[in-house]
């Protein structure tokens, strides 16, 4: 925990393949004005790996009652809660089971289900899946080491892309392999319009991940939400435009 402990308390939760260090440039900002909390998962980071399981975890539900978890720990009451990418779900889903833990949640580059069907677009085939699944099982190095700059975006500032795909090279394969299939066949449609805390939904004017009409419709499906489009490119903004993304997010946690 670092900040000003008379703050309001703001969670920071990471997405797939990465740790808390992804939030080197937004945390410091944040804790000028709020008691921030940071983590790692299970699997990630400096955690403890012995604790890991992959039965906990072929779900997000074993993510969001560690999310859970950790406020009961620490006794965190409204909390803003802020999720990026599978965690922006893993946000929702903690939320919905105890709704008077948190005062807001904060879903970045947010998306409840990767998958094309009927008029929904997740911005990927089954197949696409299939493929990433594949790839990632048969050579994750040479996986990280391909995707994390198509993930990251910002082709002229490469070095973006290199800093994911050490973050990625850092995580042990087979745990990598789970909580990637836990992450992209997820489908948490269902669970948005359950969504009865404050909202606030950022996304990239452009992701390859998470489109724009990701974004767009998580925020029709929680009412009452907030939305704000940064202009920026890639799935990473804390990354890629730090400055943004922790403007937005300080606007609205510190709303009242």
């Amino acid at each position: 925990m670092t900040g000003r402990d008379e703050g309001p308390t703001v969670l920071l939760a990471h997405g797939f393949g990465c740790d808390q260090n992804l939030w080197r440039l937004v945390a410091p900002a944040l804790a000028d004005r709020f008691r921030v909390v940071l983590f790692d998962y299970v699997g990630s980071g400096k955690s403890d790996l012995s604790a890991w399981s992959a039965e906990r975890y072929s779900t997000l539900d074993g993510y969001a009652q560690d999310v859970l978890d950790i406020c009961a720990e620490l006794d965190l009451r409204d909390v803003v809660l802020v999720g990026h990418s599978v965690s922006s779900m893993i946000a929702v889903l903690a939320a919905n089971r105890e709704p008077g833990r948190f005062s807001r949640l904060v879903l970045l580059s947010p998306s409840p289900c990767y998958v094309d069907e009927g008029d929904y677009r997740g911005g990927f085939s089954r197949g696409d899946i299939d493929e990433l699944l594949d790839s990632l099982d048969s050579n994750y190095l040479g996986w990280s080491a391909a995707m994390a700059p198509v993930i990251m975006g910002n082709p002229d500032r490469p070095e973006l892309g290199a800093e994911l795909a050490d973050s990625f090279c850092r995580t042990d394969p087979a745990i990598a392999r789970v909580f990637a299939q836990t992450t992209f066949l997820s489908d948490n449609r269902a669970d948005l319009p359950k969504v009865t805390v404050p909202t606030l939904v950022i996304q990239s004017a452009q992701d390859a991940i998470a489109p724009p009409e990701v974004g767009r419709f998580v925020h029709e499906q929680v009412r009452g939400s907030t939305m704000v489009t940064l202009d920026t490119i890639g799935h990473c903004p804390q990354l890629s435009a730090p400055e943004a993304t922790t403007d937005a997010i300080a606007v609205f946690a510190g709303a009242r």
